[in-house]
């Protein structure tokens, strides 16, 4: 099986039938056939161990394995489970919640959770800005006040209060960027702005006012109070697409989002419109999301403090 096709859930219960075929196609993806010392970067003088999987640098004198230096250290779960789960999650358009994926791969709910919030640290943006023509919007994301339960009301009155903003920016047909931030202010939105899309590039927002002021872009404005939404190039339909997704996700599969976490589950649905587009082969998907979680970790103590 090529791993440029595009295969069913089927397909990738053959490729990857136990821990042993997943191990060896990880390697090769990470590797490509030449072991390197996750330690110090030794490639000559490393020896295979008699356990399959391991491997010790005669250099620093460690054991290692494809786990090693990647969010899979030191996790008990078969490897094959590892890669069903981001097969799951590349191509899960409105994401997996860890009740359902336990029931798949035979893992509790509690062990899924994890697994899932671990992926999602590899989903984080790779850090270089936006260009050309750029939306920018914001949206709020929590419940409806007379949906919750007595004790989780905020009693905040009506509007955006009591609920996580979250602002977006997406290249007109190209990347996207999401981050959660602690308000609407000119000055909160401005430095996202700016951290995120390069000078001269033409900005397109609706009427709000936070956004004025910003002579570094060419800012083309729709303003949606006068139910005016495309105006020649200037239109938000891009960014508020990515906010119908994830809202999508938000009430149809994940019911609620922690704020604490909130920023996770935003870098999960930006990847997927990323590198885990639906447009590339599911295999490159799942290769692209293996790759971004090698140089990280994060243990449960990190993510429950």
């Amino acid at each position: 099986m090529k791993d440029n096709l595009t295969i069913s859930t089927y397909q990738l219960f053959r490729m990857f039938p136990d821990e042993k075929s997943a191990r060896e196609y990880l390697e090769k993806k990470r590797w490509n056939g030449k072991v390197i010392c996750p330690y110090c970067g030794e490639i000559e003088r490393v020896q295979n161990r008699k356990r399959d999987g391991y491997y010790r640098c005669l250099k620093c004198k460690k054991d290692f394995t494809v786990r090693t230096g990647t969010l899979f250290e030191r996790s008990h779960i078969p490897l094959d489970k590892w890669i069903n789960t981001m097969y799951l999650l590349v191509t899960s358009r409105k994401g997996i919640a860890s009740l359902e994926l336990s029931k798949i791969i035979g893992v509790t709910q509690k062990s899924c959770w994890f697994m899932l919030h671990r992926l999602r640290e590899a989903c984080k943006n790779d850090g270089m800005k936006l260009s050309g023509i750029v939306e920018a919007d914001e949206t709020f994301i929590g419940g409806l006040e007379k949906n919750k339960h007595e004790n989780k009301k905020k009693h905040a009155g009506r509007g955006p209060k009591g609920k996580v903003v979250v602002m977006g920016m997406r290249e007109r047909n190209g990347k996207v960027r999401a981050r959660v931030i602690e308000n609407e202010q000119s000055s909160t939105i401005k430095n996202e702005i700016k951290n995120n899309i390069q000078d001269g590039s033409t900005l397109c927002t609706d009427e709000l006012k936070s956004y004025r002021g910003m002579n570094q872009y060419n800012h083309l404005i729709v303003n949606h109070s006068a139910k005016q939404f495309v105006d020649g190039m200037a239109h938000t339909n891009g960014i508020e697409s990515v906010w119908a997704l994830l809202k999508r996700g938000y009430y149809g599969t994940f019911h609620n989002f922690t704020p604490k976490h909130t920023q996770r589950y935003v870098d999960e649905f930006t990847f997927r419109l990323n590198e885990g587009n639906c447009k590339i082969e599911s295999m490159i998907r799942v290769n692209a999301l293996f790759n971004k979680a090698i140089g990280k970790r994060l243990t449960y103590k990190e993510l429950k403090g």
